[in-house]
């Protein structure tokens, strides 16, 4: 079974800086494309970044110049540097991947941005 395991999030101030690690386990990693979601209370999930297997990222809009996707894949690990931080950034923050058709999730980790 594959296993996403979410670490990194916390409480930081405006402007302050957080660094999210996803540890994945139980299938070939590197193989695969990763995503970060996030979803803020009352709001749908939304895709916040994706990293291809060969390394292409993308963003959405509002993080564009804030966040960076990375991975390592000696590591088997998705990192998202999240720089600037803003309150509206406050959500709990997801690890994804797709595999034969069929969205993996680890169980989040909590990003609380204080104005």
């Amino acid at each position: 079974q594959v296993q996403l395991v979410e670490s990194g999030g916390g409480l930081v101030q405006a402007g302050g800086s957080l660094r999210l690690s996803c540890a994945a386990s139980r299938f070939t990693f590197g193989y695969y494309a990763m995503s970060w979601y996030r979803q803020a209370p009352g709001k749908e999930r939304e895709l916040v970044a994706r990293i291809s297997s060969g390394g292409t990222t993308n963003y959405v809009d509002s993080v564009k110049g804030r966040f960076t996707i990375s991975r390592d894949n000696a590591k088997n690990t998705v990192y998202l540097q999240m720089n600037s931080l803003k309150p509206e950034d406050t959500a709990v923050y997801y690890c994804n991947t797709l595999l034969y058709g069929r969205n993996y999730w680890g169980q989040g980790t909590q990003v609380t941005v204080s104005s």
